[in-house]
């Protein structure tokens, strides 16, 4: 795979995806885009809820959001990379929002066996697809790829933990006290930064994630956490894989960009960077999806000429 990095950004001038991303409305994250279609899915764990946009014949994307997330985080991309001639699919993970009676069994846990089969039944389910995994769901994603490679056409890390172990040891500011709290400590420390809008996003999207925690069970956090601690180290089979790979991130992410860009490196990634924090799908949607597409193109080529 060859190694690339493209610099996004208002700044950066001649983007017209940059600028459409400047100018996005503070939208109701609670209304789904038009044309979206909402199921379940009988994965190993319980049922999950889908939303699914766009023409079933067409290329198959699979965008799975992290801990405390849901399908809606990818309510402004999902529309772009439809517009582009793909047909996008969402899930909430299990013991997440509309997916919260999913999960183990009474006194059990939320385990990587656990999340990552339901990962690959649902990939397993339809025709082998190009996946994004957001944050947490990045590791899922990539555990999945390097245990049945052949679902995945491509992967994209967007702002997934850049280094595996105690990953967060390397967030900004704030790593070093990560090495003294639990698993349900460091949980109730994020919760408590997203409702009290730590990271000032607008007052609608604040809105919308502080009642999907209504769902969300708060043990599945309190385990996710704990296994964010333990991140398996799987990028030698991830950068053997045939899928190309794209990290995309913000400059303003929890996880400084030179750690992104080292394991951008690792896995003989394109980098891209935009002019953002965390979530680039909801604040960079349209350079998102233009980076996304492009690794598509590139994936597909490759097929081809295998």
């Amino acid at each position: 795979m060859s190694i690339g990095e493209r610099q996004s950004g208002v700044a950066g001038g001649d983007d017209d995806a940059a600028r459409l991303d400047a100018g996005i409305p503070d939208i109701d994250w609670s209304i789904a885009p038009v044309g979206a279609r909402f199921s379940r899915f009988d994965a190993p764990s319980g049922e999950l809820a889908v939303v699914s946009l766009g023409d079933p014949a067409d290329p198959r994307v699979v965008l799975i959001p992290g801990v405390t997330g849901s399908k809606e985080d990818f309510f402004l991309l999902a529309p772009i990379l439809v517009a582009g001639g793909y047909f996008v699919q969402s899930f909430d993970l299990a013991g997440q929002y509309e997916s919260a009676q999913a999960g183990p069994v009474l006194g059990g846990h939320y385990t990587y066996e656990l999340l990552v089969g339901d990962v690959l039944a649902f990939l397993g389910s339809g025709a082998p697809a190009h996946v994004l995994g957001y944050s947490f769901a990045g590791v899922l994603a990539q555990l999945a790829l390097a245990e049945h490679p052949g679902l995945f056409r491509s992967l994209t890390l967007l702002t997934t933990p850049p280094e595996p172990g105690q990953a967060f040891r390397g967030v900004r500011v704030i790593g070093w006290l990560s090495w003294f709290l639990g698993g349900r400590q460091g949980a109730g420390l994020m919760i408590w930064g997203i409702v009290t809008n730590k990271n000032k996003v607008p007052l609608s999207r604040l809105a919308f994630v502080r009642a999907r925690f209504a769902l969300t069970r708060r043990s599945s956090v309190d385990d996710i956490v704990g296994l964010m601690k333990r991140v398996p180290d799987v990028r030698d089979a991830v950068a053997a894989s045939a899928a190309p790979v794209l990290v995309a991130t913000g400059n303003h992410d929890l996880w400084p960009t030179h750690l992104h860009a080292a394991n951008a490196q690792s896995l003989g990634a394109t980098l891209a960077v935009y002019t953002t924090g965390h979530s680039p799908c909801e604040t960079a949607p349209h350079q998102l999806a233009r980076d996304m597409i492009a690794l598509f193109h590139r994936a597909e080529r490759a097929e081809q000429n295998r």
